[in-house]
């Protein structure tokens, strides 16, 4: 046998191979035989941001272009910092069960979305210590966060928190912010 009929024969024997694994045939199927964050401890809760201006919240920097400043929207550039409580409920007489301090940058020319940065310090029941998240918000739509980093109970974890708007009316703003925590094997 010629060696380009041999190459060429085990060449079509390996992709008729590969093209009948159940992985290939169906490239958007999942076949997992867990979910894989089933053996990562987790935890999953709710907690509400209260953010009122020139209390909580400061313009450090004013922006240069696009809407005014609202309740929504800031100019384009504009250099936000914060210092907000958390809560348990939207009322912000609720418990208080933490801090989120932090800033954000205005990115988006119509005044809705920024860049934000924020520490935010938790003190619940069984844990206790800080998450920091990294990402774009979205002003008036939910928006997801990764947690980049952590301190005290909350060293090593991974996951996201999710900013939602609640109370976009009158002098204090109200965001919720669902938090899905994942500590590895290793930590």
């Amino acid at each position: 046998m010629a060696p380009s009929l041999i190459l060429s024969s085990l060449f079509t024997l390996i992709l008729s191979s590969l093209l009948s694994s159940p992985a290939l045939a169906e490239p958007n199927a999942t076949h997992h035989p867990r979910h894989p964050h089933r053996h990562l401890r987790s935890l999953h809760f709710s907690l509400f941001q209260h953010e009122t201006i020139n209390k909580t919240g400061y313009f450090i920097v004013p922006g240069v272009a696009g809407p005014g400043v609202s309740q929504t929207t800031t100019p384009f550039g504009t250099m936000f910092v914060f210092h907000d409580p958390l809560t348990t409920a939207p009322d912000r007489a609720s418990k208080l069960v933490g801090t989120s301090e932090g800033t954000s940058i205005t990115s988006g020319l119509d005044g809705l979305r920024s860049i934000s940065i924020a520490k935010i310090s938790l003190r619940l029941r069984n844990h206790t210590g800080s998450l920091s998240i990294v990402g774009g918000t979205h002003n008036v739509k939910p928006s997801n966060h990764p947690i980049v980093g952590g301190t005290g109970d909350f060293l090593f974890v991974q996951g996201y928190v999710t900013s939602s708007p609640v109370d976009l009316v009158g002098i204090t703003v109200v965001y919720k912010l669902e938090f899905h925590i994942y500590w590895p094997p290793y930590a």
